[in-house]
């Protein structure tokens, strides 16, 4: 707003004047004393439009009187306007009219000063794309819309902006007319103020196409006063008829105007010619039978046009919709669109899945160009509602607009906020939201290294909770992470889950970190231990089967991965040689008597011979044998992984060998290990020691560890033959619990 006269002097005895209550104590509102409180103050101001600032609120008034609104309502333009040039307006106005008002007042103008100052950083930073400016007022409205009487003063002043610069024939700036269509114009829409959509469609096409609109203007033939005229006598007509034959009915007739016109010429690609629903009529009966009754009468009393019918009751369009569509032509040969449905296809049609505004305005098909999301449509169903509850209330039976007055306050629908950095930008915000949640949407690393906050100006606690139209600065340092206290939802740091979900992420970095290096320091003293400190850890940790450095470093620094594994890679492994002295002289000398481990080298009787721990091979696994230094043949089970890598190093020396035939008849055991993976629980360890003990297998060793939930248990039992391993697996997947039983 701009000043064309000083106004310091009648602003200054305004305050001292509105620092008395009124007579009614400031708790209530009349339209004459609002005008009286702002006169001094609006009539020497003009807007940025050109207009009076009085004149302006004056027509604020009008629209929403027009609108419906109470005296409430009419009188909040001039608090609004008169706010601006007050000192501490809130609580000058609330004293003045009562806390509802200032309220109403504060959240209207903190919406224009959010707009104001969106705008001006648009111009400042070379104008964001429409697509973007248009999405942002549409953010800003519904950020503000818990409170519906906002809404309505935006469109009243919108409205009245237009009509203004139509009056004195200036032409509304394009961004100031595609914002009418694109936000405004649908918004009225979907709140049903049909007269405020065609309004504001028309004032904002005529200034984006003004050669089409005179075009299309000149095209009618008649004047829309003259239409609108002819609608209405029709509408009486139809009623009184329907009246006579008991059928109770409702009927809406409106004229097409010039914007839904084109849209339609455009969009279907027709003719003016080809536009039959100029004058238009919607008839709401309570059954089916009376929807064919009203088809019955309108086809007797009028010429149907050909190919103009459609019966979308019996034959439902794909989303639900149900309606009688006809043209008929009346005797003057002008055409007439009539619509026929029940109460409930028209509730559906208003509100469900086929809700007009939903298939008008489809940015797919539409010629508004107008998309809108879920959210943003399930908003709006809800303004819709709260506008009909507001209706119901100020119509009651006792005519008291006092207790008629409906608290929207508290029929809040849509928990978010909207911001400004200090640049101007919007932040979108979940309601509740703190300087922190405001940094995290920022950025993560200005969250991260967020240290104080101030919100217009004045340094605020971090836990503030933060209103719409605020502007927030951050006060960061130049390194640093969050703190845990940031977490406690009893501190109140937080209300956002994205930014709980950066700050936990920070602190799982940390640890992660943290783990990493201990990984690292336990591989470095280990290379140091074996003299390997030229070792490259990349290549060490490649050859070991990671895909980085970092990975393995993270398994070892949480023990998950055993340091004799890096010992045995470390360590170079011996030519290879021939079989031992020993083992040749043996092979030489022929058959012996058998082992005591039970088996047998082929070629060669007692022959020393061990059973490898890593795979501990019992009757009748498939074995073989790999020829030690000095320790005889180590015995292994097919397929053991050992075995693969020692033969890899020193190829040539494995050897068939076989269990000979006294191991089973001297009742011989031999360890065998079985590993179970199961959820942990109490008694899981007793449990399962009670299968081994009922199936008689000795249990002489148990390994076990629980991670995250999970234990992993590993037993060591003595058997004489793994064939009756299966029976006793099957019997340890039956215990509660066990997710998997294997030998290992």
């Amino acid at each position: 707003m701009k000043s064309t006269t000083s106004h310091d002097q009648p602003a200054a005895r305004i305050v001292t004047l509105a620092a008395e209550p009124s007579a009614t104590g400031g708790a209530g509102l009349s339209l004459a004393q609002a005008r009286a409180f702002a006169l001094p103050l609006l009539a020497p101001q003009t807007l940025d439009s050109g207009e009076n600032a009085l004149a302006h609120a004056e027509g604020m008034s009008e629209i929403l009187r027009d609108m419906g609104g109470d005296e409430g309502l009419q009188a909040c333009p001039y608090l609004v306007y008169a706010s601006e040039h007050l000192q501490r307006a809130p609580e000058t106005l609330a004293r003045a009219f009562g806390a509802d008002e200032a309220r109403l007042a504060q959240s209207v103008t903190q919406l224009n000063q959010l707009q104001r100052q969106a705008r001006a950083s648009d111009s400042a930073l070379g104008a964001a794309s429409d697509r973007t400016r248009i999405e942002n007022i549409r953010r800003m409205l519904l950020a503000f819309s818990r409170d519906l009487r906002v809404v309505l003063v935006r469109l009243a002043s919108r409205l009245q902006t237009l009509r203004h610069l139509a009056q004195v024939r200036a032409v509304p700036s394009p961004a100031l007319a595609e914002e009418t269509l694109q936000v405004f114009a649908p918004l009225a829409n979907r709140l049903g103020i049909w007269q405020i959509k065609w309004e504001l469609e028309d004032l904002a096409f005529r200034a984006l196409e003004p050669d089409t609109y005179h075009q299309v203007a000149r095209r009618l033939e008649e004047k829309r006063t003259e239409r609108e005229q002819y609608m209405r006598d029709l509408r009486e007509r139809l009623l009184g008829e329907l009246a006579a034959q008991g059928i109770h009915a409702e009927i809406q007739g409106r004229p097409k105007h010039i914007y839904s016109i084109v849209k339609k010429m455009r969009g279907k690609s027709l003719a003016f010619e080809q536009i039959f629903d100029l004058r238009a009529l919607r008839v709401v009966v309570d059954t089916v039978p009376q929807c064919y009754a009203v088809l019955a009468w309108v086809h007797q009393h009028f010429q149907a046009v050909a190919n103009e019918f459609d019966d979308y009751i019996a034959r439902p369009k794909a989303n639900g919709y149900q309606s009688l569509h006809t043209v008929v032509r009346d005797q003057s040969g002008r055409p007439i669109e009539v619509q026929i449905r029940t109460r409930a296809m028209h509730e559906h049609a208003e509100h469900g899945v086929a809700a007009h505004w939903a298939y008008k305005e489809a940015g797919a098909r539409g010629y508004a160009g107008v998309s809108a999301n879920s959210a943003y449509d399930a908003k709006i169903a809800v303004l819709r509602q709260l506008l009909a509850w507001q209706s119901d209330l100020t119509q009651g039976p006792q005519g008291d607009a006092q207790s008629g007055r409906l608290d929207v306050s508290r029929l809040a629908v849509d928990e978010r906020i909207y911001v400004l950095t200090p640049d101007a930008a919007i932040v979108d915000l979940p309601a509740g939201s703190t300087a922190i949640d405001f940094a995290y949407s920022v950025h993560t690393d200005l969250g991260h290294r967020c240290r104080g906050a101030r919100i217009d100006g004045a340094m605020v606690p971090l836990s503030t909770p933060l209103q719409n139209g605020q502007t927030v600065d951050i006060v960061a340092a130049k390194e640093g992470g969050p703190s845990r206290d940031w977490l406690n939802p009893e501190l109140g740091f937080l209300a956002s889950p994205r930014a709980r979900q950066k700050v936990r992420a920070w602190f799982n970095a940390q640890a992660m970190r943290e783990t990493m290096a201990r990984g690292r320091e336990m591989v470095e003293r280990l290379l140091q231990r074996e003299g390997k400190t030229a070792v490259k850890l990349e290549d060490l940790a490649a050859e070991l089967g990671f895909k980085s450095a970092d990975d393995f470093f993270e398994v070892v620094g949480k023990d998950e991965f055993s340091l004799r594994a890096i010992e045995a890679v470390l360590r170079p492994a011996a030519p290879p040689t021939e079989p031992d002295e020993a083992v040749r002289m043996r092979l030489a000398r022929g058959p012996q008597a058998p082992a005591k481990s039970g088996v047998l080298v082929v070629g060669v009787d007692s022959l020393l011979t061990q059973l490898a721990r890593c795979c501990k091979p019992a009757p009748p696994d498939p074995i073989r044998g790999f020829v030690t230094r000095g320790k005889g043949v180590s015995i292994h089970r097919l397929g053991c992984p050992s075995l693969t890598q020692l033969l890899v190093r020193e190829p040539g020396r494995d050897i068939e060998v076989e269990w000979g035939q006294a191991q089973t008849a001297d009742g011989r055991a031999y360890p065998v290990d079985v590993q179970v993976l199961a959820l942990d629980r109490p008694t899981l360890l007793r449990d399962l020691s009670e299968v081994f003990a009922r199936e008689k297998l000795p249990v002489t060793g148990v390994q076990s560890q629980v991670v995250k939930g999970q234990a992993i248990m590993t037993f060591t039992v003595q058997t004489p033959d793994t064939a009756r391993l299966g029976t006793v697996l099957q019997a340890i997947s039956e215990v509660k619990g066990v997710r998997n039983a294997r030998r290992r």
